[in-house]
Protein backbone atom coordinates (compact mmCIF):
# COMPACT_ATOMS: atom_id res chain seq x y z
CA UNK A 1 0.00 0.00 0.00
CA UNK A 2 1.29 3.48 -0.85
CA UNK A 3 2.07 6.12 1.76
CA UNK A 4 -0.98 8.05 0.60
CA UNK A 5 -3.10 4.92 0.92
CA UNK A 6 -1.84 4.35 4.46
CA UNK A 7 -2.74 7.93 5.39
CA UNK A 8 -6.23 7.61 3.91
CA UNK A 9 -6.79 4.29 5.69
CA UNK A 10 -5.64 5.85 8.95
CA UNK A 11 -8.00 8.75 8.42
CA UNK A 12 -10.89 6.34 7.82
CA UNK A 13 -10.06 4.30 10.93
CA UNK A 14 -9.93 7.51 12.93
CA UNK A 15 -13.23 8.50 11.37
CA UNK A 16 -14.88 5.25 12.41
CA UNK A 17 -13.42 5.67 15.89
CA UNK A 18 -14.80 9.18 15.92
CA UNK A 19 -18.24 7.83 15.02
CA UNK A 20 -18.15 5.47 18.01
CA UNK A 21 -17.08 8.21 20.43
CA UNK A 22 -19.39 10.75 18.80
CA UNK A 23 -22.33 8.37 19.14
CA UNK A 24 -21.54 7.86 22.80
CA UNK A 25 -21.24 11.61 23.28
CA UNK A 26 -24.63 12.16 21.64
CA UNK A 27 -26.10 9.59 24.04
CA UNK A 28 -24.34 11.33 26.93
CA UNK A 29 -25.85 14.65 25.86
CA UNK A 30 -29.33 13.16 25.55
CA UNK A 31 -28.99 11.44 28.92
CA UNK A 32 -27.86 14.75 30.40
CA UNK A 33 -30.92 16.49 28.98
CA UNK A 34 -33.19 13.86 30.51
CA UNK A 35 -31.28 14.01 33.78
CA UNK A 36 -31.39 17.79 34.06
CA UNK A 37 -35.04 17.93 33.03
CA UNK A 38 -36.03 15.44 35.73
CA UNK A 39 -33.89 16.79 38.58
CA UNK A 40 -35.98 19.97 39.18
CA UNK A 41 -39.08 17.77 39.33
CA UNK A 42 -37.41 15.32 41.71
CA UNK A 43 -35.73 17.89 43.96
CA UNK A 44 -37.64 21.14 43.30
CA UNK A 45 -36.06 24.30 41.87
CA UNK A 46 -34.19 25.14 45.07
CA UNK A 47 -32.91 21.58 45.49
CA UNK A 48 -31.76 21.56 41.88
CA UNK A 49 -29.93 24.83 42.45
CA UNK A 50 -28.24 23.50 45.61
CA UNK A 51 -27.15 20.34 43.76
CA UNK A 52 -25.79 22.54 40.97
CA UNK A 53 -23.59 24.34 43.49
CA UNK A 54 -22.29 21.00 44.78
CA UNK A 55 -21.52 19.67 41.31
CA UNK A 56 -19.94 22.94 40.17
CA UNK A 57 -17.41 22.83 42.98
CA UNK A 58 -16.74 19.08 43.02
CA UNK A 59 -16.53 18.75 39.24
CA UNK A 60 -13.51 21.04 39.13
CA UNK A 61 -11.43 18.41 40.92
CA UNK A 62 -13.32 15.46 39.47
CA UNK A 63 -12.86 16.54 35.87
CA UNK A 64 -9.20 17.35 36.46
CA UNK A 65 -8.60 13.79 37.63
CA UNK A 66 -10.67 12.23 34.84
CA UNK A 67 -9.37 14.34 31.96
CA UNK A 68 -5.69 14.26 32.95
CA UNK A 69 -5.86 10.50 33.54
CA UNK A 70 -7.60 9.86 30.23
CA UNK A 71 -5.23 12.06 28.24
CA UNK A 72 -2.09 10.97 30.07
CA UNK A 73 -2.71 7.23 29.87
CA UNK A 74 -3.95 7.53 26.28
CA UNK A 75 -0.74 9.26 25.23
CA UNK A 76 1.44 6.78 27.12
CA UNK A 77 -0.28 3.72 25.65
CA UNK A 78 -0.48 5.16 22.11
CA UNK A 79 3.24 5.92 22.14
CA UNK A 80 4.35 2.54 23.52
CA UNK A 81 3.79 0.15 20.62
CA UNK A 82 4.44 -3.38 21.86
CA UNK A 83 4.71 -2.19 25.45
CA UNK A 84 1.13 -1.04 26.06
CA UNK A 85 0.65 -3.07 29.22
CA UNK A 86 3.87 -1.80 30.77
CA UNK A 87 2.99 1.78 29.88
CA UNK A 88 -0.41 1.42 31.52
CA UNK A 89 1.09 0.01 34.71
CA UNK A 90 3.53 2.92 34.99
CA UNK A 91 0.75 5.46 34.44
CA UNK A 92 -1.66 3.77 36.88
CA UNK A 93 0.97 3.90 39.63
CA UNK A 94 0.82 7.68 39.31
CA UNK A 95 -2.89 8.33 38.74
CA UNK A 96 -4.41 6.14 41.46
CA UNK A 97 -2.55 7.85 44.34
CA UNK A 98 -3.30 11.22 42.76
CA UNK A 99 -7.00 10.41 42.69
CA UNK A 100 -7.02 9.50 46.36
CA UNK A 101 -5.12 12.71 47.18
CA UNK A 102 -7.69 14.77 45.28
CA UNK A 103 -10.52 13.03 47.15
CA UNK A 104 -8.90 14.01 50.45
CA UNK A 105 -8.47 17.55 49.13
CA UNK A 106 -12.19 17.80 48.37
CA UNK A 107 -12.98 16.68 51.91
CA UNK A 108 -10.70 19.41 53.23
CA UNK A 109 -12.05 22.28 51.12
CA UNK A 110 -15.76 21.41 51.37
CA UNK A 111 -16.31 23.74 54.38
CA UNK A 112 -14.42 26.53 52.59
CA UNK A 113 -16.59 26.21 49.48
CA UNK A 114 -19.76 26.24 51.56
CA UNK A 115 -18.53 29.38 53.34
CA UNK A 116 -17.62 31.16 50.08
CA UNK A 117 -20.98 30.32 48.53
CA UNK A 118 -22.78 31.43 51.73
CA UNK A 119 -24.57 28.07 51.46
CA UNK A 120 -23.83 25.88 54.50
CA UNK A 121 -26.41 23.32 53.32
CA UNK A 122 -24.08 22.09 50.54
CA UNK A 123 -21.25 21.06 52.87
CA UNK A 124 -22.36 17.47 53.59
CA UNK A 125 -23.14 16.64 49.93
CA UNK A 126 -19.65 17.91 49.05
CA UNK A 127 -18.18 15.45 51.54
CA UNK A 128 -20.04 12.60 49.83
CA UNK A 129 -18.84 13.69 46.36
CA UNK A 130 -15.31 12.85 47.49
CA UNK A 131 -16.35 9.22 47.04
CA UNK A 132 -17.23 9.83 43.40
CA UNK A 133 -13.90 11.58 42.91
CA UNK A 134 -11.97 8.61 44.30
CA UNK A 135 -13.83 6.09 42.15
CA UNK A 136 -13.58 8.08 38.93
CA UNK A 137 -9.92 8.68 39.62
CA UNK A 138 -9.14 4.95 39.39
CA UNK A 139 -11.66 4.41 36.58
CA UNK A 140 -10.38 7.14 34.23
CA UNK A 141 -6.98 5.48 33.58
CA UNK A 142 -8.86 2.45 32.29
CA UNK A 143 -10.73 4.66 29.82
CA UNK A 144 -7.46 6.28 28.79
CA UNK A 145 -5.99 2.85 28.08
CA UNK A 146 -8.89 2.00 25.80
CA UNK A 147 -8.52 5.35 24.02
CA UNK A 148 -4.76 5.00 23.57
CA UNK A 149 -5.14 1.50 22.14
CA UNK A 150 -7.87 2.88 19.84
CA UNK A 151 -10.57 0.60 21.23
CA UNK A 152 -13.12 3.33 20.72
CA UNK A 153 -16.04 0.88 20.68
CA UNK A 154 -15.42 -0.18 24.27
CA UNK A 155 -14.70 3.37 25.34
CA UNK A 156 -18.03 4.41 23.84
CA UNK A 157 -19.81 1.56 25.63
CA UNK A 158 -18.37 2.70 28.95
CA UNK A 159 -19.41 6.29 28.31
CA UNK A 160 -22.97 5.19 27.54
CA UNK A 161 -23.13 2.96 30.63
CA UNK A 162 -21.78 5.73 32.85
CA UNK A 163 -24.26 8.29 31.52
CA UNK A 164 -27.24 5.98 32.01
CA UNK A 165 -26.30 4.90 35.53
CA UNK A 166 -25.45 8.42 36.63
CA UNK A 167 -28.86 9.62 35.49
CA UNK A 168 -30.62 6.86 37.41
CA UNK A 169 -28.54 7.51 40.51
CA UNK A 170 -28.87 11.30 40.60
CA UNK A 171 -32.58 11.41 39.79
CA UNK A 172 -33.86 8.17 41.28
CA UNK A 173 -32.10 8.13 44.63
CA UNK A 174 -32.53 11.90 45.01
CA UNK A 175 -36.28 11.62 44.42
CA UNK A 176 -36.69 8.71 46.83
CA UNK A 177 -34.86 10.49 49.64
CA UNK A 178 -36.70 13.78 49.03
CA UNK A 179 -40.06 11.97 48.98
CA UNK A 180 -39.30 10.31 52.31
CA UNK A 181 -38.64 13.68 53.92
CA UNK A 182 -34.86 13.65 53.71
CA UNK A 183 -32.42 15.72 51.68
CA UNK A 184 -32.92 15.15 47.97
CA UNK A 185 -29.52 16.71 47.26
CA UNK A 186 -27.82 14.22 49.56
CA UNK A 187 -29.73 11.38 47.91
CA UNK A 188 -28.58 12.47 44.47
CA UNK A 189 -24.90 12.48 45.38
CA UNK A 190 -25.26 9.08 47.06
CA UNK A 191 -26.77 7.82 43.81
CA UNK A 192 -23.78 9.23 41.92
CA UNK A 193 -21.43 7.24 44.16
CA UNK A 194 -23.34 4.04 43.43
CA UNK A 195 -23.27 4.66 39.67
CA UNK A 196 -19.52 5.33 39.69
CA UNK A 197 -18.94 2.08 41.58
CA UNK A 198 -20.71 -0.01 38.95
CA UNK A 199 -18.94 1.63 36.00
CA UNK A 200 -15.58 1.11 37.68
CA UNK A 201 -16.20 -2.62 38.02
CA UNK A 202 -17.14 -2.91 34.33
CA UNK A 203 -14.03 -1.03 33.20
CA UNK A 204 -11.83 -3.13 35.46
CA UNK A 205 -13.13 -6.34 33.89
CA UNK A 206 -12.33 -5.09 30.38
CA UNK A 207 -8.84 -3.72 30.99
CA UNK A 208 -7.68 -5.42 34.18
CA UNK A 209 -6.00 -3.73 37.11
CA UNK A 210 -2.59 -4.29 35.49
CA UNK A 211 -3.64 -3.69 31.88
CA UNK A 212 -3.72 -7.35 30.91
CA UNK A 213 -6.61 -6.65 28.53
CA UNK A 214 -4.41 -4.39 26.40
CA UNK A 215 -1.87 -6.88 25.14
CA UNK A 216 1.78 -6.09 24.62
CA UNK A 217 4.66 -6.63 26.97
CA UNK A 218 4.32 -5.97 30.69
CA UNK A 219 8.08 -5.70 31.25
CA UNK A 220 9.50 -2.23 31.90
CA UNK A 221 11.63 -0.76 29.12
CA UNK A 222 13.48 2.43 28.33
CA UNK A 223 10.74 3.34 25.86
CA UNK A 224 8.13 3.33 28.63
CA UNK A 225 10.06 5.25 31.28
CA UNK A 226 9.52 5.46 35.04
CA UNK A 227 6.64 6.64 37.25
CA UNK A 228 8.70 9.69 38.27
CA UNK A 229 9.32 10.70 34.66
CA UNK A 230 5.67 10.08 33.79
CA UNK A 231 4.48 12.22 36.71
CA UNK A 232 6.58 15.23 35.72
CA UNK A 233 5.42 14.75 32.16
CA UNK A 234 1.74 14.74 33.14
CA UNK A 235 2.00 17.40 35.85
CA UNK A 236 1.59 20.36 33.45
CA UNK A 237 -1.48 18.61 32.00
CA UNK A 238 -2.98 18.38 35.48
CA UNK A 239 -2.39 22.07 36.05
CA UNK A 240 -3.90 22.93 32.66
CA UNK A 241 -6.95 20.79 33.34
CA UNK A 242 -7.35 22.42 36.76
CA UNK A 243 -7.51 25.82 35.10
CA UNK A 244 -9.82 24.56 32.34
CA UNK A 245 -12.34 23.06 34.73
CA UNK A 246 -12.17 25.99 37.13
CA UNK A 247 -12.88 28.12 34.08
CA UNK A 248 -15.98 26.05 33.31
CA UNK A 249 -17.41 26.56 36.78
CA UNK A 250 -16.08 29.97 37.79
CA UNK A 251 -19.08 31.95 36.55
CA UNK A 252 -21.73 29.90 38.36
CA UNK A 253 -19.70 29.84 41.60
CA UNK A 254 -19.20 33.61 41.58
CA UNK A 255 -22.84 34.12 40.60
CA UNK A 256 -24.01 31.79 43.38
CA UNK A 257 -22.06 33.76 45.99
CA UNK A 258 -23.55 37.12 45.01
CA UNK A 259 -27.04 35.70 44.61
CA UNK A 260 -26.78 34.49 48.20
CA UNK A 261 -25.45 37.84 49.39
CA UNK A 262 -28.14 39.91 47.64
CA UNK A 263 -31.17 37.62 48.16
CA UNK A 264 -33.99 38.97 50.32
CA UNK A 265 -37.46 37.89 51.37
CA UNK A 266 -38.80 35.32 53.80
CA UNK A 267 -36.48 32.55 52.51
CA UNK A 268 -33.38 34.09 50.89
CA UNK A 269 -31.50 30.75 50.77
CA UNK A 270 -34.26 29.17 48.71
CA UNK A 271 -34.54 32.21 46.46
CA UNK A 272 -30.80 32.22 45.71
CA UNK A 273 -30.79 28.49 44.97
CA UNK A 274 -33.71 28.90 42.57
CA UNK A 275 -31.81 31.47 40.51
CA UNK A 276 -28.69 29.28 40.54
CA UNK A 277 -30.93 26.57 39.09
CA UNK A 278 -31.86 28.88 36.21
CA UNK A 279 -28.22 29.59 35.36
CA UNK A 280 -27.41 25.88 35.56
CA UNK A 281 -30.21 25.25 33.07
CA UNK A 282 -28.60 27.81 30.75
CA UNK A 283 -25.23 26.09 31.15
CA UNK A 284 -26.78 22.77 30.16
CA UNK A 285 -27.49 24.02 26.63
CA UNK A 286 -24.54 26.41 26.41
CA UNK A 287 -22.10 23.56 27.10
CA UNK A 288 -23.52 21.31 24.35
CA UNK A 289 -20.94 22.43 21.72
CA UNK A 290 -18.08 21.79 24.13
CA UNK A 291 -19.40 18.36 25.09
CA UNK A 292 -19.81 17.28 21.49
CA UNK A 293 -16.48 18.77 20.45
CA UNK A 294 -14.82 16.80 23.22
CA UNK A 295 -15.46 13.64 21.18
CA UNK A 296 -13.40 15.17 18.37
CA UNK A 297 -10.53 15.93 20.75
CA UNK A 298 -10.57 12.37 22.12
CA UNK A 299 -9.83 11.05 18.63
CA UNK A 300 -7.56 13.95 17.65
CA UNK A 301 -5.37 13.78 20.76
CA UNK A 302 -3.82 10.32 20.22
CA UNK A 303 -3.39 11.08 16.52
CA UNK A 304 -1.43 14.26 17.29
CA UNK A 305 0.65 12.46 19.91
CA UNK A 306 1.49 9.70 17.42
CA UNK A 307 2.35 12.12 14.61
CA UNK A 308 4.53 14.14 16.96
CA UNK A 309 6.35 10.97 18.09
CA UNK A 310 7.05 10.07 14.45
CA UNK A 311 8.46 13.54 13.81
CA UNK A 312 6.40 14.54 10.77
CA UNK A 313 5.73 18.33 10.78
CA UNK A 314 3.83 18.24 7.50
CA UNK A 315 1.51 15.50 8.71
CA UNK A 316 1.02 17.35 12.01
CA UNK A 317 -0.12 20.47 10.16
CA UNK A 318 -2.53 18.41 8.06
CA UNK A 319 -4.05 16.62 11.08
CA UNK A 320 -4.45 19.86 13.06
CA UNK A 321 -6.08 21.64 10.14
CA UNK A 322 -8.52 18.79 9.50
CA UNK A 323 -9.38 18.51 13.17
CA UNK A 324 -9.79 22.27 13.53
CA UNK A 325 -12.06 22.50 10.50
CA UNK A 326 -14.23 19.59 11.65
CA UNK A 327 -14.43 21.00 15.17
CA UNK A 328 -15.48 24.44 13.97
CA UNK A 329 -18.20 23.07 11.70
CA UNK A 330 -19.66 20.77 14.38
CA UNK A 331 -19.46 23.50 17.02
CA UNK A 332 -21.15 26.03 14.74
CA UNK A 333 -24.04 23.70 14.02
CA UNK A 334 -24.96 23.28 17.68
CA UNK A 335 -24.32 26.91 18.59
CA UNK A 336 -26.63 28.05 15.79
CA UNK A 337 -29.52 26.04 17.18
CA UNK A 338 -28.94 27.26 20.75
CA UNK A 339 -28.59 30.97 19.96
CA UNK A 340 -31.60 30.90 17.63
CA UNK A 341 -33.95 29.21 20.12
CA UNK A 342 -32.79 29.99 23.69
CA UNK A 343 -36.25 30.17 25.26
CA UNK A 344 -37.63 27.22 23.32
CA UNK A 345 -34.73 24.95 24.24
CA UNK A 346 -35.01 25.83 27.92
CA UNK A 347 -38.75 25.15 27.74
CA UNK A 348 -38.01 21.84 26.02
CA UNK A 349 -36.29 20.51 29.15
CA UNK A 350 -37.64 22.73 31.93
CA UNK A 351 -40.83 24.42 33.06
CA UNK A 352 -41.97 27.88 31.86
CA UNK A 353 -40.55 29.66 34.91
CA UNK A 354 -36.96 28.56 34.21
CA UNK A 355 -37.41 29.12 30.47
CA UNK A 356 -38.51 32.73 30.83
CA UNK A 357 -35.99 33.56 33.54
CA UNK A 358 -33.03 32.16 31.60
CA UNK A 359 -33.85 33.07 27.99
CA UNK A 360 -31.71 36.23 27.73
CA UNK A 361 -28.79 34.76 29.66
CA UNK A 362 -28.63 31.67 27.44
CA UNK A 363 -28.64 33.81 24.29
CA UNK A 364 -25.35 35.36 25.45
CA UNK A 365 -23.88 32.40 27.32
CA UNK A 366 -24.11 30.17 24.23
CA UNK A 367 -21.64 32.41 22.40
CA UNK A 368 -19.34 32.36 25.43
CA UNK A 369 -19.25 28.58 25.56
CA UNK A 370 -18.79 28.34 21.78
CA UNK A 371 -15.58 30.31 22.26
CA UNK A 372 -14.68 27.99 25.13
CA UNK A 373 -15.25 24.91 22.94
CA UNK A 374 -12.82 26.09 20.25
CA UNK A 375 -10.41 27.28 22.95
CA UNK A 376 -10.54 23.76 24.40
CA UNK A 377 -9.78 22.28 21.00
CA UNK A 378 -6.76 24.56 20.71
CA UNK A 379 -5.37 23.73 24.16
CA UNK A 380 -5.84 20.02 23.47
CA UNK A 381 -3.69 20.41 20.37
CA UNK A 382 -1.04 22.24 22.38
CA UNK A 383 -0.99 19.49 25.00
CA UNK A 384 -0.75 16.87 22.25
CA UNK A 385 2.43 18.45 20.86
CA UNK A 386 4.03 18.83 24.28
CA UNK A 387 3.18 22.50 24.88
CA UNK A 388 1.44 21.86 28.19
CA UNK A 389 2.82 25.00 29.85
CA UNK A 390 1.48 27.16 27.04
CA UNK A 391 -1.96 25.55 27.34
CA UNK A 392 -1.81 26.14 31.08
CA UNK A 393 -0.98 29.83 30.70
CA UNK A 394 -3.81 30.39 28.21
CA UNK A 395 -6.43 28.79 30.42
CA UNK A 396 -5.04 30.54 33.50
CA UNK A 397 -5.36 33.92 31.79
CA UNK A 398 -8.92 33.08 30.72
CA UNK A 399 -9.81 32.01 34.27
CA UNK A 400 -8.42 35.21 35.76
CA UNK A 401 -10.37 37.27 33.24
CA UNK A 402 -13.63 35.49 34.08
CA UNK A 403 -13.07 35.91 37.82
CA UNK A 404 -12.09 39.57 37.57
CA UNK A 405 -14.91 40.56 35.23
CA UNK A 406 -17.57 38.51 37.06
CA UNK A 407 -16.51 39.66 40.52
CA UNK A 408 -16.61 43.25 39.31
CA UNK A 409 -19.83 43.07 37.31
CA UNK A 410 -22.24 40.65 39.02
CA UNK A 411 -22.43 42.48 42.41
CA UNK A 412 -23.40 45.70 40.60
CA UNK A 413 -26.42 44.08 38.90
CA UNK A 414 -29.86 43.75 40.46
CA UNK A 415 -30.79 40.43 42.07
CA UNK A 416 -32.02 37.66 39.77
CA UNK A 417 -32.18 37.94 36.01
CA UNK A 418 -29.87 40.96 35.65
CA UNK A 419 -27.17 39.13 37.63
CA UNK A 420 -27.49 36.09 35.36
CA UNK A 421 -27.20 38.19 32.21
CA UNK A 422 -24.19 40.06 33.61
CA UNK A 423 -22.44 36.79 34.51
CA UNK A 424 -23.01 35.49 30.97
CA UNK A 425 -21.71 38.70 29.37
CA UNK A 426 -18.59 38.79 31.55
CA UNK A 427 -17.86 35.15 30.70
CA UNK A 428 -18.31 35.82 26.98
CA UNK A 429 -15.93 38.77 27.00
CA UNK A 430 -13.24 36.82 28.84
CA UNK A 431 -13.46 33.68 26.67
CA UNK A 432 -13.51 35.53 23.36
CA UNK A 433 -10.32 37.34 24.38
CA UNK A 434 -8.65 34.08 25.39
CA UNK A 435 -9.74 32.43 22.13
CA UNK A 436 -8.02 35.13 20.09
CA UNK A 437 -4.76 34.37 21.91
CA UNK A 438 -5.24 30.62 21.41
CA UNK A 439 -5.66 30.96 17.66
CA UNK A 440 -2.39 32.86 17.33
CA UNK A 441 -0.44 30.45 19.54
CA UNK A 442 -1.68 27.24 17.91
CA UNK A 443 -0.99 28.56 14.41
CA UNK A 444 2.56 29.49 15.35
CA UNK A 445 3.16 26.10 16.98
CA UNK A 446 1.67 23.81 14.30
CA UNK A 447 1.29 25.94 11.19
CA UNK A 448 -2.47 25.47 11.17
CA UNK A 449 -5.71 25.55 13.14
CA UNK A 450 -9.24 26.33 12.02
CA UNK A 451 -8.78 27.66 8.46
CA UNK A 452 -9.57 31.38 8.29
CA UNK A 453 -12.12 30.90 5.53
CA UNK A 454 -13.84 28.14 7.54
CA UNK A 455 -14.01 30.41 10.57
CA UNK A 456 -15.58 33.19 8.51
CA UNK A 457 -18.19 30.91 6.94
CA UNK A 458 -19.10 29.28 10.26
CA UNK A 459 -19.33 32.72 11.89
CA UNK A 460 -21.70 33.83 9.15
CA UNK A 461 -24.03 30.90 9.83
CA UNK A 462 -23.89 31.43 13.60
CA UNK A 463 -24.42 35.17 13.21
CA UNK A 464 -27.58 34.68 11.19
CA UNK A 465 -28.89 32.27 13.81
CA UNK A 466 -28.03 34.65 16.68
CA UNK A 467 -29.93 37.46 14.97
CA UNK A 468 -32.88 35.14 14.52
CA UNK A 469 -32.77 34.42 18.25
CA UNK A 470 -33.53 38.06 19.02
CA UNK A 471 -37.02 37.59 17.62
CA UNK A 472 -37.98 33.95 18.20
CA UNK A 473 -40.49 33.54 21.04
CA UNK A 474 -40.45 30.80 23.66
CA UNK A 475 -42.40 27.92 22.15
CA UNK A 476 -43.50 24.40 22.99
CA UNK A 477 -41.53 21.21 22.51
CA UNK A 478 -42.95 20.22 19.13
CA UNK A 479 -42.55 23.68 17.64
CA UNK A 480 -39.03 23.97 19.05
CA UNK A 481 -38.06 20.62 17.53
CA UNK A 482 -39.27 21.66 14.09
CA UNK A 483 -37.61 25.07 14.36
CA UNK A 484 -34.33 23.50 15.53
CA UNK A 485 -34.27 21.30 12.43
CA UNK A 486 -34.94 24.38 10.31
CA UNK A 487 -32.11 26.34 11.92
CA UNK A 488 -29.71 23.42 11.45
CA UNK A 489 -30.73 23.17 7.81
CA UNK A 490 -30.19 26.92 7.38
CA UNK A 491 -26.71 26.59 8.83
CA UNK A 492 -25.84 23.72 6.47
CA UNK A 493 -27.22 25.67 3.50
CA UNK A 494 -25.00 28.63 4.40
CA UNK A 495 -21.95 26.35 4.43
CA UNK A 496 -22.94 24.74 1.13
CA UNK A 497 -23.62 28.07 -0.58
CA UNK A 498 -20.31 29.49 0.64
CA UNK A 499 -18.63 26.26 -0.58
CA UNK A 500 -17.38 25.24 2.85
CA UNK A 501 -19.14 21.87 2.51
CA UNK A 502 -18.38 20.14 -0.78
CA UNK A 503 -18.81 16.79 -2.48
CA UNK A 504 -15.51 15.52 -1.05
CA UNK A 505 -16.87 15.85 2.49
CA UNK A 506 -19.93 13.79 1.60
CA UNK A 507 -17.78 11.19 -0.16
CA UNK A 508 -15.54 10.80 2.90
CA UNK A 509 -18.57 10.41 5.17
CA UNK A 510 -20.03 7.74 2.86
CA UNK A 511 -16.71 5.91 2.78
CA UNK A 512 -16.49 5.83 6.56
CA UNK A 513 -20.05 4.54 6.90
CA UNK A 514 -19.49 1.92 4.21
CA UNK A 515 -16.37 0.61 5.96
CA UNK A 516 -18.26 0.50 9.26
CA UNK A 517 -21.06 -1.58 7.72
CA UNK A 518 -18.56 -3.92 6.08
Amino acid sequence: MTERGDADDGAKRAGRGGLFVLGAKVFFILAGLVQQALLPKALGHAGYGALSRVLAASNILNNVVVASSTQGVSRAVAGAAGNERAAFRIAARVHVPLALAFAVLLLAIAPVVAWYEKAPHIRTPLFVMAGVLGLYGVYAPLVGALNGSRRFDRQAALDITAAALRTVGLVGVGYLLAKSGGSGVLGSVLGAVGAASVVFVVALRWVGHDGRGLGGSSEPSAAVGTPRAYFWGIFPVILAQACTNALMQADILVLGRYLSLSATGPDPVKSADEWVAVYRACQLFAFLPYQLLFSVTQVLFPMIAKVRAEGSPGELTRVVERGGRLGAIVCGLLVSVVVALPGGLLRFAYDPVIAERGREALHVLALAQAAFAILGLGTTILVGIGREITALLITLVALILVLVLSTSGVPRAAFGGPQLLTAAACTAAALLGALAVTIVVVRRATGAFVPWVTGARVSLGVGLAWTLGLYTPTSGRLTTTVMAAGVALLYVVVLVVTRELRGADLALARSIVARKKA
